[in-house]
């Protein structure tokens, strides 16, 4: 064998195979994003690093990165480029939603925690800025309040309602409507030395 072939098999090679593998894993399975902004505050924060898997399975209350450009009917996007919001996951397709004038959500008729903000955060947090305290929603009268593209009694196949958790400065579902799996990037996982994991990781 010779000197080059030699160096090729036990240099060059090894590296671009890891070169390949890692290029594999960042584009189809793990990546690290920076969450921009306070939407998701305090369970997340601004330019927090954060682990986006790609394949894990989407549940309910898990929080996911989905490119808002063609989703945010809210904002004019200058060019085709994707935009990323970090939002969490309320109801699946599916799912029926109702949010109470008290601030209690119930997905399919059942009660859920939302022990992942604060009761303030679950009444005027939640229902001021879309001007719905003391009335509540669902998903059809949100839609019609709001001027969705298209209003549901639930949720369709391949989408899903999000909002972020600081629901008094996220621009989430509310607003705009339903986020189509086809645009969703992956589901959020954070670091062990993050005191809010267990709203974030594996919350139920």
């Amino acid at each position: 064998m010779s000197r080059f072939l030699k160096i090729c098999r036990d240099f060059i090679l090894p590296v671009v195979i890891g070169l390949l593998i890692a290029f594999a894993i960042k584009q189809f399975l793990f990546t690290i994003v920076k969450v921009d902004g306070s939407s998701m505050s305090p369970n997340l924060h601004n330019n927090e690093r954060v682990a986006l898997l790609k394949t894990a399975k989407i549940k309910r209350d898990l929080v996911i990165v989905f490119n808002a450009n063609g989703v945010d009917g809210t904002k004019v996007f200058t060019n085709n480029s994707p935009v990323y919001y970090v939002k969490r996951v309320i109801a699946l397709p599916g799912d029926t939603v109702k949010y109470t004038s008290k601030g209690n959500l119930y997905i399919n008729g059942k009660k859920q925690s939302q022990s992942y903000i604060t009761k303030k955060q679950r009444t005027t947090g939640t229902l001021d800025p879309i001007n719905l305290t003391g009335k509540g929603f669902t998903l059809y009268s949100l839609g019609e309040q709001e001027n969705w593209p298209k209003t549901y009694f639930k949720v369709p196949k391949n989408k899903y309602f999000v909002m972020g958790d600081n629901r008094a400065k996220s621009n989430d579902g509310r607003f705009w409507g339903l986020v189509p799996k086809s645009k969703v990037t992956g589901v959020v996982k954070v670091f062990p030395w993050n005191s809010h994991r267990s709203v974030i990781n594996n919350y139920k």
